[in-house]
């Protein structure tokens, strides 16, 4: 889950309201410490209607920033049995944590990192339902939970006039083939250049 920190094109800007503590240290963090005021953004009331709810999740939800070259992801409650021998997530058994690397935190475009973020809460809220985000077998363009927190996203971003090209690139994931990336445009319904 290594990637390289990238700007996001001209143009390509987040939301109004989202805001990013980029100078948080190394360690676990409230999700809302690095990230103030997601919970009173629109997409929040969209992901979760009631209000008690989405103050559970934000408020319950944790961050931890490791000084690793990495996107983020939902630290998992034990070693997940289908994952990538090489990958050795940070562990959180018992509480809901995003992992997020430094340099992306630090560096990656506004847009990327809201993008970002609010699909692995899309995470944490499927796997509070009983979903298990690494099954083994399961091609990742093919995982319906991929697939919905990928679509959550690219609806998002789309509401505020992100254009094809960059939901192209952000889409595009260094784990996954040119076949694959191709299968995930189509199913997100974004065209193919």
């Amino acid at each position: 889950m290594s990637r390289t920190a990238a700007p996001a094109p001209a143009g390509e800007v987040a939301p109004p309201g989202f805001r990013v503590a980029r100078d948080l240290p190394i360690g676990r963090h409230a999700l809302l410490a690095a990230f103030p005021g997601l919970d009173r953004l629109t997409p929040a009331e969209r992901m979760v209607a009631d209000p008690k709810a989405r103050h559970r999740l934000f408020s319950e939800t944790e961050i931890e920033l490791v000084a690793q070259d990495l996107w983020m992801y939902v630290a998992p409650f034990t070693a997940p049995g289908g994952a990538r021998r090489e990958w050795r997530p940070v562990l959180s058994p018992d509480k809901d944590c995003i992992v997020i690397g430094e340099s992306h935190l630090r560096t990656s475009s506004p847009l990327m990192l809201f993008m970002d973020i609010y699909h692995e809460l899309c995470h944490v809220l499927q796997r509070r339902d009983g979903a298990d985000l690494w099954p083994p077998g399961v091609s990742y363009v093919r995982r319906w939970t991929e697939v919905e927190a990928y679509r959550f996203v690219v609806v998002e971003a789309r509401r505020f006039g992100v254009s094809d090209e960059f939901l192209r690139d952000y889409l595009r994931v260094e784990w996954i083939s040119d076949r694959e990336h191709r299968e995930l445009l189509r199913t997100l319904d974004v065209p193919a250049k």
